[in-house]
């Protein structure tokens, strides 16, 4: 088998170009086929329509890692996300297996946000200031040298569901804890845990300072990396606003990705999964305004018809690198595949391997 480094060949090869709808299909279907139990699709909640279809997994990003490790007759694992994910599967399957993400392009800007040299730099500063008081904590939607840098200092990632119950453990290891990098998730979860913002400091990375100081750097429990999806910090309070005047019976639902102030206005705000559930649960007739991924919404009100669902914000809120994986790209992976060649694999080194590893095993011993 042949493989084709991502640093040599992530164009896609004109051919796979501009394809009739149904001839995309019937190839994706042909190579599934040839494939057989060799081959597992993975797809991400937010993926477009067009292509989760042909998963043979759908979950959020931690949930299809942990699903990619049980399936030991696959040869090769195929993830529809993004990269982060990838990486996640790959720490988490056996050497044997490969993982490929369809497009290399298909990044994050979140995890982009946190770069193991600023997190280096970082900590020193924090070490200096405030002593070996400070555990790091990461979201799972982080890079593999983050998660790495956070196991090998005695941390845990978290998840959107489980950040709080991590937080929990976290603070009976040390004082603070440095939560990266989404500071949105980290402060709205902290508050929820009841945590005054002036017990909240936000670490500037760019700038090498702290941001949002609100109250004397001996009180402070919580150091905020300055990370943020650019999706869901696209909602607002005034979107909510305009929600309710149309319709106040509608309940607004929202990731705690959010920006605080619209988590504050919203009725309900947690996970994918407890979104999926809260609408899953919902009587007939029950209206909803949800503040997430537009494909996810749109799914939704696809799969529940009897509710009113539609997205908080009145314009489109795609993750537009997730969006990276389409049709040509999965094509391209699958075929690949069946002519014994691998493009696009995703390979975690073993030392970084082994403490992200040591940083999610952490985290679901938690649980």
């Amino acid at each position: 088998m042949t493989i084709l480094s991502p640093f040599v060949d992530t164009v896609l090869p004109e051919h796979y170009r501009n394809l009739a709808d149904a001839e995309y299909d019937e190839r994706i279907h042909a190579a599934k086929t040839r494939l057989g139990k060799d081959l597992v699709i993975m797809g991400h909640h937010y993926q477009r329509d067009d292509v989760i279809r042909f998963a043979d997994f759908t979950g959020d990003s931690l949930e299809l890692a942990r699903i990619a490790q049980q399936q030991q007759q696959a040869k090769a694992i195929v993830f529809c996300g993004v990269h982060f994910m990838a990486e996640s599967a790959d720490i988490l399957t056996r050497n044997d297996q490969i993982v490929i993400l369809p497009d290399m392009k298909a990044g994050c800007s979140m995890a982009d946000m946190a770069d193991l040299e600023e997190l280096e730099e970082a900590w020193e500063v924090m070490q200096r200031e405030l002593g070996d008081t400070v555990l790091p904590v990461t979201y799972v939607n982080s890079t593999a040298a983050i998660k790495s840098f956070v196991g090998r200092h005695g941390g845990t990632t978290c998840t959107s569901t489980n950040a709080k119950g991590v937080l929990e453990w976290a603070f009976q290891q040390k004082k603070r804890i440095l939560f990266l990098p989404d500071q949105h998730l980290g402060r709205n979860t902290a508050y929820a845990m009841g945590i005054p913002l002036e017990q909240m400091a936000v670490w500037n990375q760019v700038q090498g300072e702290w941001e949002e100081v609100k109250g004397p750097q001996d009180d402070w429990r919580v150091l905020l990396w300055k990370g943020h999806c650019s999706v869901h910090t696209k909602f607002t309070v005034d979107q909510i606003e305009r929600v309710r005047q149309r319709d106040p019976e509608t309940k607004v639902i929202v990731h705690p990705e959010c920006t605080f102030d619209v988590v504050q206005a919203s009725d309900l705000n947690g996970s994918t999964s407890y979104i999926i559930k809260q609408i899953e649960q919902a009587p007939p007739g029950s209206k909803w305004a949800i503040g997430t991924e537009v494909n996810l919404v749109q799914r939704l009100a696809n799969q529940h018809p009897q509710q009113h669902i539609q997205l908080l914000s009145q314009t489109m809120c795609p993750c537009l690198t997730m969006n990276r994986i389409d049709r040509p790209h999965l094509l391209w992976a699958l075929e690949s595949l069946v002519e014994g060649n691998i493009v696009n694999q995703v390979s975690v080194d073993t030392d970084t391997a082994h403490w992200s590893r040591t940083a999610l095993d952490r985290m679901l011993a938690i649980q």
